[in-house]
């Protein structure tokens, strides 16, 4: 799990990237794939099964990587970019 700003180059990338959004929750999830996900709205925080935590919101792109298992908390109604692989 990443999180980072993103450069101008990165932030046009994802205008053809699918689009994700969902209220205030806490849900279990499993990652089959690496993905990359571009947050334009909202906040969460997502902790792995070793505790490992990151909080993010919007302008931020983070990464999630193969096989992960985790726990999201949105804290704010969320809206992303996201790709896989």
């Amino acid at each position: 799990m990443k999180v980072k700003k993103p450069t101008e180059q990165e932030i046009n990338e994802t205008g053809s990237w699918g689009t994700w959004g969902k209220e205030p929750s806490e849900f279990p999830w499993y990652y089959d794939d690496k993905e990359t996900c571009y947050i334009l709205e909202g906040e969460a925080t997502v902790t792995d099964n070793d505790g490992n935590q990151i909080s993010f919101g919007p302008g931020d792109m983070v990464e999630f990587e193969r096989g992960l298992e985790c726990t999201w908390k949105i804290n704010k109604t969320i809206k992303k970019k996201y790709k896989f692989g």
